[in-house]
């Protein structure tokens, strides 16, 4: 049986946003919210709520348990430090919490996380159900021959 470790990232977090299409819903403030502070403009991708919560409920998998700062060091960018006038070096900016939190308090009352004490989030038994059940799902999709061994 696959697990998530055995399917590209790209490719699970593409399956497990159209999985959670139906399941979450996008809030309203979206489409005007930047991603984080080194950002300009916001996401334009159409579906970029369910691809980031797909992808953070595979991070929390993965690095699990884990808190909303580290996964907004995570998702965040560096931030030049240059203008006309001003020249200094380049700065880590962390990802909206915002966006972070909202998102994992969805997929929270989903049950596909939980919180843990003092901890963080961790995936739940029907969010590592859902995870592995997409992979295989998603490895059996795949054309690629060298990774046929894990199907």
């Amino acid at each position: 049986m696959a697990t998530l470790y055995d399917v590209p990232a790209e490719d699970l977090i593409e399956a497990l946003a159209e999985e959670l299409d139906g399941r979450i819903e996008e809030p309203d403030w979206v489409e005007f919210t930047k991603t984080s502070v080194d950002r300009e403009l916001p996401p334009q991708q159409d579906d970029f709520w369910h691809v980031r919560a797909a992808s953070l409920l595979r991070k929390v998998a993965i690095r699990g348990p884990v808190g909303v700062e580290r996964l907004a060091t995570e998702y965040g960018g560096s931030k030049q430090g240059s203008t006309r006038y001003r020249v200094s070096g380049s700065h880590h900016t962390g990802g909206s919490r915002k966006i972070i939190r909202t998102a994992l308090q969805q997929l929270e009352d989903e049950g596909l996380l939980e919180t843990a004490k003092g901890e963080g989030r961790r995936v739940t038994d029907d969010g590592r159900s859902l995870l592995d059940t997409t992979a295989g799902e998603t490895l059996e999709d795949l054309d690629r021959p060298e990774l046929q061994k894990y199907a």
